[in-house]
């Protein structure tokens, strides 16, 4: 009897053994090749300009550059940004979101709606700084966001999702 159980429980192990691994060389069809946004890199016109609005009003940090280029790299930890200096910002083409092929805007979710309020206000007092919207409700909301254009004009939203508002709530 004791051969017979652990003859049934090898030819249980190799079945099980034979089908995961069957299952491991098959593509995942759910799962796709890529994961998340690595960076972003933005030609700009005023490459100070816009490296300051990243690090002197949102905070993040300078993560280095390349001056023959030029270029300076920023990151807030979790999004990594590079800002290349056009050869002559006084020829460049602005983007029109209407009329061009490109990025039409960068969202950068915002910790919860104190801050984004703080941040229009900081965008507000900036010179180089166009509100194109004050905070206000995506649709129906509770999601709120708004949309400005920093110093060379890239269009950037910065948006606090429903779950962000709900958690700050409780």
């Amino acid at each position: 009897m004791m051969i017979r159980n652990i003859g049934i429980a090898l030819a249980t192990l190799l079945l099980s053994t034979t089908a995961a691994a069957a299952q491991e060389q098959q593509p995942k069809e759910q799962e796709a090749a890529t994961l998340g946004l690595n960076h972003i890199g933005f030609a700009v016109t005023k490459l100070d300009a816009t490296a300051a609005f990243f690090v002197d009003i949102l905070g993040w940090k300078p993560a280095g550059g390349q001056p023959d280029y030029p270029a300076k790299f920023v990151t807030n930890g979790e999004m990594f940004v590079t800002l290349w200096q056009v050869t002559d910002p006084a020829t460049a083409i602005p983007f029109s979101r209407k009329n061009n092929v490109g990025l039409h805007h960068m969202a950068i979710t915002v910790r919860d709606l104190p801050a984004l309020h703080m941040l229009h206000r900081k965008f507000v007092a900036h010179d180089d700084v166009v509100v194109e919207f004050a905070p206000e409700l995506l649709g129906a909301g509770p999601t709120t966001h708004m949309m400005v254009r920093e110093p060379s004009g890239l269009r950037l939203e910065f948006i606090v999702p429903a779950s962000r508002i709900q958690k700050s709530a409780e």
